[in-house]
This record gives C-alpha cells, sequence and structure tokens, in this order.
C-alpha cells in the first residue's frame, strides 16, 4: 500500500506544543490549483490541509513556522474521529508531515 502526499504550500494558522516525547506543530496549509474556465479566465482553488509535525531528525525548525510561512512537506494522510460540541461523532483528516522544508 502507499500512502504519500507531497504538498507546498503557505501556512494559515499554527499552534507549537510541547510533550513529554518533543514538540509538534499543528498547522492548516493553503495550496493553489489553477486553471482556465470554459471562457478563458484563470481560476484558483485553494485548498486547505489540516497538517501535524513532530519535531525529529527530518523536521526542524518548526519554532519558524508561523502564518505567512512558505513550506514543502511529504508525509502520509491520516483519518481519525472526534466528538463535536454537539456529541456527534465526525471524521477529519490531517497530514502527518515525515520531512519539512521552511522555503
Amino acid at each position: 500500500c502507499i500512502n504519500r502526499v507531497e504538498l507546498r504550500g503557505v501556512v494559515g494558522t499554527a499552534r507549537l506544543s510541547e510533550t513529554g516525547s518533543g514538540r509538534i506543530v499543528r498547522f492548516s496549509l493553503a495550496t493553489n490549483y489553477v486553471y482556465k474556465s470554459s471562457d478563458g479566465t484563470p481560476v484558483i482553488e485553494t485548498t486547505w490541509h489540516n497538517c501535524l509535525a513532530f519535531e525529529g531528525k527530518q523536521i526542524g525548525g518548526i519554532d519558524r513556522i508561523m502564518k505567512g510561512t512558505a513550506v514543502h512537506l511529504t508525509g502520509r494522510i491520516r483519518c481519525y474521529r472526534f466528538v463535536d460540541i454537539n456529541d456527534v461523532e465526525r471524521t477529519g483528516n490531517e497530514i502527518v508531515a515525515n520531512t519539512l522544508d521552511v522555503l
């Protein structure tokens, strides 16, 4: 099986946390896809991704990740379940980074 994602985009929000095993950053990442509509006008489609990076050998400098920072990452998609404030079970997706470069 293959579960691999490669993204290059701009950070929206970022939250740095400390855990017993190290530092973690959770951030949103905007990527753009540009195409032309049927009448020839350019259209920019922005997709927001929820991302997670654990500081380690291939991921350093997570304290430099903040709003507006351009990053390039490779990683995998992880699906998770949670209960919202209305006690409804929901699912979500996030990208868990294996490598992360601040551009």
